[in-house]
């Protein structure tokens, strides 16, 4: 807030024997369940613009992007309107845009051995997809932390 920037969380999206979860009180139940009981996947992804982010998967070594890299996380990109009203917690600062499925993240790694732009992208600047993960009690569609 000192710095003026807008946090974003990005929020898990929930499915049950693959069925999105629709029910408002489960969905938010879900949510607030602590990281040990989902595997550690978080419900609520905290992001601000210029933060540290780390690398938690191989994405291309050849490049100097392995596991245990470290980046900055630059935004969000979707397919539409990134904010979802009906989220709302009081963990999080006032002006906190709440959003769900992102398309991508831009990340920037400065020691990537990337040398070309990735079409309008500046350089070091690479788009990090969404992923995956699942938990025995609660599987978890969310916005890969690094």
């Amino acid at each position: 807030m000192e710095m003026r920037l807008t946090p974003i969380v990005c929020i898990a999206q929930d499915y049950i024997q693959g069925k999105t979860v629709d029910d408002i009180r489960l969905r938010q139940a879900i949510l607030e369940l602590p990281n040990n009981k989902t595997e550690h996947l978080p419900g609520y992804l905290p992001l601000i613009p210029g933060m540290p982010v780390l690398l938690t998967e191989n994405i291309a070594t050849e490049l100097g992007l392995p596991n245990g890299t470290r980046g900055i996380f630059r935004q969000l990109v979707y397919d539409e309107p990134p904010e979802d009203d009906r989220y709302h917690d009081q963990n999080f600062p006032p002006n906190t845009k709440f959003t769900t499925q992102p398309k991508y993240a831009l990340v920037e790694f400065p020691g990537c051995k990337l040398d070309e732009k990735l079409a309008e992208l500046s350089s070091k600047i690479v788009p990090i997809a969404i992923s995956e993960k699942h938990s025995c009690s609660t599987p978890k569609n969310f916005f890969q932390k690094m």
